[in-house]
């Protein structure tokens, strides 16, 4: 049988947490620094705009269409929703453009384009709805943060639920920071992606952990904590080689030919997923030893039998 790590095999894991632990922190100052000064390119879910619907007679090529709104200087973001005879176009809101304008101009492009096509809607939405749209968001995010550590927590250990919470912020932030750097449109697809990359590093941390806590009862007492994880990593390492890569196939499927509309989406979910990887090797443990985990914390207390009857009987 073909195996990725032979079953001797203990990869030095911990040897470098230290300098790995560096590169982390810096990733996550530079991604905080590239917010603060770059700021997050918002996409228009957040900022409010102009949504205009046109439904054509015939099925439309998104790039005929856009093209066409571009000749009469309407950029925005062009979709299908419903059928490939609706196309809907979202414009950021600027100065010089007011709604009837350019309602106007697209329906002027869009009758080139199909003299029977008929314009089904027209919409200004204001940034108070964007604003909302982002507070929400943000309490997405921070309450799953604090049901994950709730949950680990009862299911592991506390200092094991530390290390998730924080690995999982910085999968986060890491992701938000590389979108604010390359000022990629951080919109509602994005939020999901990030949302989902949390959920899927999570169910890597889980899988770690349990093989943490499963060895600390099985292997030597006589390893220390640092090699016991080194161990226990090594043993996951397959798994977690097989699971992102295979993933990530997807992921880079989506990248390459997803088109416009899903490549937030795609970018974000690669990102997530590569660091998050990393953070499930190195950040959630290392927190979890710099923490002082223990194997005694590990190990399920034994229950006297005796003791709970001679409790029942008084």
């Amino acid at each position: 049988m073909f195996q990725f790590i032979k079953d001797t095999t203990v990869i030095p894991f911990m040897k470098i947490k230290g300098i790995v632990e560096i590169l982390c922190l810096a990733l996550v100052i530079g991604s905080i620094a590239s917010m603060a000064v770059k700021g997050i390119n918002w996409g228009l879910d957040f900022t409010g705009g102009i949504v205009v619907e046109t439904h054509y007679t015939n099925p439309m090529d998104l790039e005929q269409v856009r093209k066409a709104y571009s000749a009469e200087g309407i950029e925005g973001v062009v979709q299908h929703f419903g059928s490939t005879r609706d196309v809907m176009i979202r414009v950021a809101p600027k100065e010089d453009i007011n709604q009837q304008l350019v309602t106007n101009k697209i329906q002027a492009a869009s009758l080139k384009i199909d003299p029977e096509a008929t314009t089904t809607r027209s919409e200004y939405v204001g940034p108070s709805v964007g604003a909302e749209l982002v507070e929400s968001g943000l309490i997405a995010i921070v309450v799953s943060l604090i049901a994950i550590l709730a949950y680990i927590a009862f299911r592991f250990e506390w200092r094991m639920a530390t290390g998730a919470v924080i690995s999982l912020a910085y999968d986060v932030i890491v992701v938000i920071g590389c979108f604010s750097f390359l000022q990629i449109e951080y919109d509602l697809t994005v939020l999901a992606a990030v949302l989902t990359v949390v959920g899927y590093s999570l169910n890597d941390k889980i899988v770690v952990f349990d093989r943490i806590r499963e060895n600390a009862s099985k292997l030597s007492h006589d390893l220390d904590m640092d090699r016991l994880f080194d161990v226990s990593l090594t043993q996951t390492l397959a798994r977690t080689i097989i699971t992102s890569g295979t993933t990530l196939i997807t992921v880079f499927a989506l990248l390459i030919f997803g088109g416009d509309m899903i490549f937030g989406f795609a970018l974000a979910l690669a990102i997530g997923i590569i660091f998050g990887t990393i953070s499930s090797i190195y950040v959630a443990s290392t927190w979890a030893l710099l923490l002082k985990i223990e194997r005694k914390h590990l190990i399920p207390k034994k229950i006297d039998k005796k003791e709970i009857e001679m409790e029942t009987m008084d």
